[in-house]
């Protein structure tokens, strides 16, 4: 469960509580008048809970069908390089951090072992605490000659949160 929506759950609980808190200082001092203050706030703080996971549940498919879609276009770039050389040993990246969008990013690093100029694709995925797949993306570096040494920039397809890393998966030279 997000981070996010386990706060909205809280709060709708905490709502609650302190509806059914808040009855007891009313004027109508009716057993009956209080009960049915009570029962409205539970029905209330119930309905607002029902929403939050409506909520969660919309964000996850969102957030699930962004990362299919991410992973289908980086297979489709790497496929791209149909007869490239593995090359994930030339590649390294360095710390995340954050872009004037809020997207994450993650320089990177390519070194050409080789004796000519060749070109690189190379698939940075961005990963939790947990090693859990948030996104994916491919990054060319075209031009890198002999023997050099060329840096690019990874940069996530959304806003990523928390504590996130970066590492490269697959990496192909032609």
């Amino acid at each position: 469960m997000a981070r996010g929506s386990r706060g909205l759950i809280l709060a709708a609980a905490a709502t609650a509580v302190l509806a059914t808190s808040l009855t007891g200082c009313s004027d109508d001092t009716s057993p009956s008048g209080a009960a049915s203050k009570a029962a409205s706030a539970a029905s209330k703080a119930a309905s607002a809970a029902s929403e939050a996971g409506d909520a969660l549940s919309s964000a996850t498919a969102d957030a699930g069908d962004t990362l299919a879609s991410a992973t289908a276009e980086a297979g489709e770039k790497l496929d791209e390089f149909k007869s490239g050389v593995d090359a994930k040993g030339d590649v390294r990246t360095g710390d995340v951090g954050t872009d004037s969008a809020g997207r994450s990013t993650a320089g990177i690093t390519v070194t050409n072992s080789g004796s000519s100029s060749r070109s690189y694709a190379v698939q940075v995925d961005f990963r939790d605490p947990g090693g859990n797949l948030l996104d994916t993306v491919v990054v060319t570096v075209d031009g890198v000659g002999a023997g050099a040494t060329k840096d690019a920039t990874a940069t996530s397809n959304r806003t990523l949160s928390g504590d996130v890393t970066a590492e490269v998966s697959r990496a192909v030279r032609k």
